[in-house]
């Protein structure tokens, strides 16, 4: 079993990359003296926020335009 990421209290994710990725994450890594899970983390973490933010944006476009329906079927 995977040993929890210090302080998060969840076992940390393996995500397979693409050898010319890895590399491309290394050189990163080393050019701005940090690690490459960090690097990682930070990108996963971005991502999720804009992809959140992104469906929350549908959803709400998707509310707007069929308001009238959804009164309808809450009656």
């Amino acid at each position: 079993m995977s040993q929890p990421t210090p302080g998060s209290g969840t076992p940390p994710l393996a995500v397979p990359l693409d050898p010319a990725l890895r590399r491309a994450l290394d050189d990163l890594a080393d050019a701005t003296g940090r690690r490459p899970e960090d690097i990682a983390r930070d990108a996963v973490e971005a991502w999720v926020r804009d992809e959140e933010a992104r469906v929350r944006g549908v959803a709400e476009r998707l509310a707007w335009a069929h308001a009238g329906l959804l009164r309808k079927l809450g009656k």
